[in-house]
């Protein structure tokens, strides 16, 4: 029997203790880089749980979550982490091509997203993905990036 991978499912209760240490170490390095919490460290994954915009990629263990908001034209990908022991096979993309695909699903024609300047990587990902820059801002201290596809 083949492994069928890993699934892509909505959070349930039970998994909150892992997103919140996979949002820890996935984000924790930027506090030192800026001396600032990053959004996503101050997020409410309960209440997203409850509202149906947590999802986690389970692989036998939550590896990574995701965060989706249905707006106005527009799914906002509002977070998206691995666990940094998990990276590097192919998490990342599986939740990106999920949140595009999910957008399609509901009709809506694009995804947006925010980052932070910082951090350079992930908007050089986005960005090979067909996400363009559509502005920058600065909210609760944070300089971020935001980015748009058009599906």
């Amino acid at each position: 029997m083949s492994d069928p991978g890993p699934d892509i499912r909505p959070a349930a209760p039970a998994d909150l203790p892992q997103v919140a240490r996979i949002v820890a170490k996935a984000y924790g390095r930027y506090v030192a880089l800026n001396g600032l919490v990053p959004g996503p460290m101050r997020d409410d994954y309960a209440a997203r749980q409850a509202a149906g915009q947590l999802w986690v990629l389970d692989d036998g263990a939550v590896r990574g979550i995701l965060v989706l908001v249905e707006g106005d034209g527009h799914l906002l990908l509002d977070n998206v982490a691995i666990d940094p022991g998990a990276q590097g096979k192919g998490y990342g993309r599986m939740l990106l091509d999920f949140a595009e695909n999910r957008a399609r699903q509901t009709g809506l024609p694009a995804v947006r997203l925010y980052t932070q300047e910082i951090m350079v990587e992930n908007i050089a990902i986005y960005a090979a993905r067909g996400y363009a820059e559509t502005h920058r801002a600065t909210e609760l201290g944070l300089r971020r990036v935001y980015m748009e596809k058009r599906l």
